[in-house]
């Protein structure tokens, strides 16, 4: 996206103007909107991990709760 410098004659607000209307028919705005809450996969061995952890835990609970601590 280019945008040609302010000229002589031009205001500063209609150059403002023609900036947002470039940045409105690029779709920068709405891509980086899209963008903004996108989460990564993670991966399989971080799934792998995270389900021995809790499967510690768990186990941990249930051995807790036969003892009567919980």
């Amino acid at each position: 996206m280019l945008i040609k410098p302010k000229t002589q004659k031009e205001t500063s607000q209609s150059l403002v103007y023609r900036f947002t209307q470039a940045v409105k028919k690029s779709g920068i705005l709405v891509e980086a909107r899209k963008r903004q809450f996108n989460t990564r996969n993670p991966s399989k061995n971080l799934l792998k991990r995270k389900a021995v952890i809790r499967e510690e835990k768990k186990k941990e609970y249930l051995k807790n709760k036969k003892l009567g601590k919980c």
